[in-house]
């Protein structure tokens, strides 16, 4: 239902804002158009919000509010001027365009917040980064003019202000929503989209007047900058009636994505405005905005850094987190096969200079392959996962437990005879959890093993015990030196 709902007012969507082109050069009639395209909007947000759980309708409430405010400028904008004859700004529209941009923003602003409960620093600089470049072209080229302008009064020029800090507000918002995590569905992009077009018509309405051209006298470029409008109207309407709208709200299952290339791009874009602005102005020999552009450039070095150093302290983490997981087994959270080979050396080394016992143990739940396969696998990795925190709360402290491998476990107890050995493991059986059992095998070291030696005692050992009928432990013998050979005692001589 959705689905076609959204398809049908994308086509009579497309069909309005193309007719648009054909309607009568009457303001009254270009107003009622553009009216009706924004109040349809409006009206299929409202359903599309209707669809939704309760708790997930208010930032389409606020896209709603902010869409029928502006729309409803255009109304009071077409009377003041034609009825009451008022067109000097500011005029009574103004406030209702411009309610656009926070309403906007705050909804933006929740959907961020529900979609990355946590905050996600490098997407701020991000935005931050990309805001502060254009900020600093708005400053100089729109706000800067028309704060010190003496062409208007002060309220006039305070209106003018508005609109391009509004569009940094909705720039920046937008911006951070893309970089966050969180489902990326059709409503995810419809929306962007969106704002990206309301963005992009002021930002074509102010070029075109700081070149001079006054777009009321050319037809085609005029309706051609409402038709941006009209069509930021729709997209917002279409991102509301589609299906993926109920997932745009949802938490993140994984982090925000990655700067992909257009987005490095982008900000590699913003962080040279600064340069630019400064080499076009000394081209020119109209260097006016000097402690702008030191502040803008001082602003986008520190974002650059910081965003250097987040880069950084990312990849550090990562690094981090392969050494560990290179030495730690994912789902019991063990030493590994790897870091038990690491370990071993070092504790008969240890064992060798404080003539002391060391034991170990190879340990292999019994039944295995029989429990996983009457209650399949994601029940065997929870008993690997109870087995391993129960065995090591068993243990004493000092002794190592690993996993060997599928669902084999090696224990090292230093200071430990074989017969003490025997009464750890068995107070280890007790602790295996669910019921089950495992066999064992113990090998003492004698002193003069290599680890290859002392583990293959132990697996020997652990073979034994399931030959015997399983949930045993078993002690290996040390193997007895081999006579030397009367070849040997000649050479020894």
């Amino acid at each position: 239902m959705g689905g076609r709902a959204g398809k049908l007012f994308a086509v009579l969507a497309g069909v309005c804002v193309a007719g648009y082109q054909l309607v009568p050069e009457s303001p009254w009639w270009k107003s009622a158009w553009q009216i009706g395209i924004g109040y349809g909007a409006v009206a299929a947000v409202l359903l599309g919000a209707r669809r939704l759980e309760p708790h997930q309708r208010l930032p389409w409430w606020c896209f709603a509010f902010g869409l029928f405010a502006n729309a409803s400028g255009i109304a009071v904008a077409i009377y003041s001027s034609k009825v009451l004859h008022v067109d000097e700004s500011p005029t009574p529209a103004d406030p209702l365009f411009l309610l656009l941009y926070p309403a906007c923003a705050v909804g933006f602003a929740l959907l961020i917040k529900r979609r990355e409960p946590r905050r996600n620093w490098a997407a701020m600089v991000d935005a931050s980064t990309f805001t502060t470049g254009l900020g600093l072209l708005a400053w100089v080229y729109v706000i800067e003019p028309a704060a010190f302008g003496e062409q208007t009064s002060l309220p006039g020029r305070i209106i003018q202000i508005a609109y391009p800090i509004g569009d940094l507000l909705l720039l920046a918002m937008l911006t951070r929503l893309v970089r966050s995590g969180g489902s990326r569905g059709s409503a995810f992009w419809w929306i962007t989209g969106s704002g990206i077009a309301f963005f992009g018509g002021d930002t074509t309405w102010v070029v075109l007047g700081n070149l001079g051209i006054d777009i009321d006298d050319i037809r085609v470029l005029h309706r051609g900058v409402d038709s941006i409008f009209l069509i930021a109207f729709c997209l917002f309407a279409v991102a509301a009636l589609h299906p993926s709208a109920r997932d745009l709200d949802r938490a993140a299952v994984q982090r925000a994505p990655r700067l992909s290339t257009a987005m490095l791009a982008s900000l590699t874009v913003a962080s040279l405005i600064a340069p630019a602005v400064l080499a076009v102005q000394l081209y020119t020999d109209t260097l006016n905005d000097g402690a702008a552009i030191v502040a803008g450039s001082t602003v986008l070095f520190l974002l650059v850094v910081l965003r250097m150093w987040q880069l950084v302290r990312e990849v550090e983490r990562q690094a981090d987190r392969v050494r560990t997981l290179s030495r730690e087994d994912e789902l019991t959270g063990l030493p590994n096969r790897r870091a038990w080979k690491d370990e071993m050396p070092r504790a008969l080394e240890m064992a060798r200079r404080g003539t002391v016992a060391v034991t170990i143990a190879m340990i292999d739940l019994d039944h295995f392959k029989r429990f996983n396969d009457s209650y399949g696998h994601p029940a065997g990795d929870r008993l690997l996962k109870d087995a391993a925190a129960a065995w090591g709360a068993a243990l004493r402290e000092g002794d190592i437990l690993a996993r060997y491998g599928g669902e084999e476990f090696i224990a090292l107890l230093p200071d430990a005879t074989a017969g003490e050995a025997v009464h750890i493991l068995q107070r280890v059986l007790r602790a295996t959890p669910l019921g089950q059992s495992f066999s064992a095998g113990l090998a003492c070291w004698d002193g003069s093993e290599s680890p290859e030696e002392l583990t293959a005692r132990a697996d020997a050992a652990l073979y034994e015990a399931k030959a015997a009928g399983r949930h045993r432990i078993v002690t290996s013998q040390p193997v007895a030196p081999a006579p030397a050979s009367p070849t040997a005692v000649v050479a020894q001589l």
